[in-house]
């Protein structure tokens, strides 16, 4: 590459020639595309040098900043040993290693771990290894899936069918198996007088009335644990998953944990399933896990799943497979991710920064266009009331538009502001990021 490229050269050639995701492409007449020179910790920078502070983890991945020296330098002694080998018939150290560290974690609840790429596929997985396990368990009528309202696992034909979000599923309809949709636990649904413990509670009473009439033929529920997060952050209380929990063991339908977004320490803990003291059948990771460097997917598993395809029988294996599964690379980095959670405390740091975030962000509190202001681990959101429809509607990309302008890179989901940043801002980063997300939103509301 030539070193004197500016911005708005990479800007052009990429709009000549990349078809961006979720995106319409039209939009970059208005809202212009940021050409990424390079990045450092929480910042993006330009060709030019200006700078961005990625405010939401560049899509949720990135854990402990940008060119993170200590997974850089797994990665470069890992690209002198091994970059990638096929799954099937060999192994190799790094993914030995990681599904014994991920499994431990779990308490060996969960032991066994089949490896993919993105968060779709690991979706994709366990729904086939939940359908398959009834089948190859003498139970072959459990076929259907259940997806909370507003729920979003991907835009895989697999996935799509267990999203409930209008905006990606709607086009694909006639592709997809219909599945069965319950009451989200989502807190922002209180009447007068509820907690979201009562929200939970009602929610879960629509789960219980489905499984009495239809668990002969559900083979799986599946839940974003905490916090449902393309539907708006929405996020619930950890009741709902243990009451789900009780009802699946009941029933004998398996629950899927999708916590591709809200995993790693996200919401606080590790596991967002810890909160509630519960473990489910399946547990699906992304994003976080490879520290936000290298595409990596897996899903966790029991062994009780695991022994229902232990057999001579070709046919009661599972029969999936994934050119790059287990890439040694990836794998590598996600056990530098785990080793920085191991040596550097990072939940409780996250507590402290989480703390503050949330005394910088106050001032929205009792602010007259902001509402349901709310807090989860490292993610923080409320919402802006618009009522003109015609200015909602724009609320996203005059945001965007704004926090870039202020050295921001926040991406509101509607008329959801929310903050899901890297682990690792100092002290004059979470007053800048607070400070500035106050400020565009002011900007934004008043213009």
């Amino acid at each position: 590459m030539k070193q004197n490229t500016t911005s708005s050269d990479w800007i052009a050639r990429s709009l000549r020639s990349v078809w961006h995701p979720c995106t319409q492409m039209q939009h970059h007449e208005e809202v212009p595309l940021i050409a990424v020179s390079h990045g450092k910790g929480p910042w993006l920078y330009d060709h030019e040098g200006r700078r961005y502070l990625d405010g939401i983890s560049s899509w949720w991945v990135n854990l402990f900043g940008h060119a993170n020296p200590r997974i850089n330098g797994a990665l470069k002694d890992q690209l002198d040993r091994l970059e990638h080998a096929m799954l099937a018939g060999f192994t190799h150290e790094p993914v030995v290693e990681l599904s014994e560290k991920l499994a431990a974690l779990t308490g060996h609840n969960l032991g066994h771990a089949f490896y993919a790429s993105d968060g779709a596929s690991a979706v994709e997985i366990a729904l086939k290894m939940s359908f398959h396990y009834w089948r190859n368990a003498g139970h072959p009528a459990k076929q259907e899936f259940v997806c909370l309202q507003g729920s979003y696992h991907g835009e895989t034909i697999g996935a799509l069918a267990v999203t409930d979000v209008a905006l990606f599923k709607d086009a694909y309809g006639p592709l997809l198996r219909a599945a069965r949709t319950v009451a989200s636990p989502d807190a922002r649904n209180a009447r007068d007088g509820e907690s979201a413990r009562d929200v939970a509670q009602r929610a879960i009473r629509d789960v219980e009335a489905l499984f009495a009439e239809r668990a002969d033929h559900i083979a799986a529920i599946i839940v974003e644990p905490l916090v449902q997060c393309a539907t708006g952050m929405a996020m619930h209380d950890p009741l709902y998953l243990q009451r789900l929990r009780e009802l699946c063991d009941k029933h004998h339908v398996h629950l899927i944990a999708d916590e591709i977004a809200v995993g790693c320490g996200r919401t606080g803990t590790f596991f967002a399933c810890e909160q509630a003291a519960i473990w489910p059948d399946f547990m699906c990771l992304s994003k976080g896990i490879s520290g936000g460097y290298l595409p990596l997917s897996l899903v966790l598993t029991t062994d009780k799943v695991y022994e229902a395809f232990y057999s001579e029988d070709v046919t009661r294996g599972f029969l999936h497979s994934h050119s790059y599964t287990g890439n040694a690379l990836a794998c590598r980095a996600a056990l530098a991710t785990l080793a920085i959670f191991e040596e550097d405390d990072v939940l409780a740091r996250n507590r402290a920064t989480a703390t503050r975030l949330t005394l910088e962000l106050a001032p929205l509190l009792d602010h007259p266009r902001a509402t349901h202001f709310r807090q989860r681990g490292m993610i923080l959101a409320f919402d802006a009331v618009e009522p003109d429809p015609a200015r909602a509607a724009t609320f996203a990309r005059r945001f965007f538009t704004g926090a870039v302008e202020n050295e921001l890179l926040l991406r509101p989901i509607g008329r959801t502001v929310y903050l899901m940043p890297p682990y690792v801002l100092d002290e004059e980063e979470i007053v800048g990021l607070a400070a500035r997300t106050r400020q565009v939103f002011e900007a934004v509301i008043a213009a």
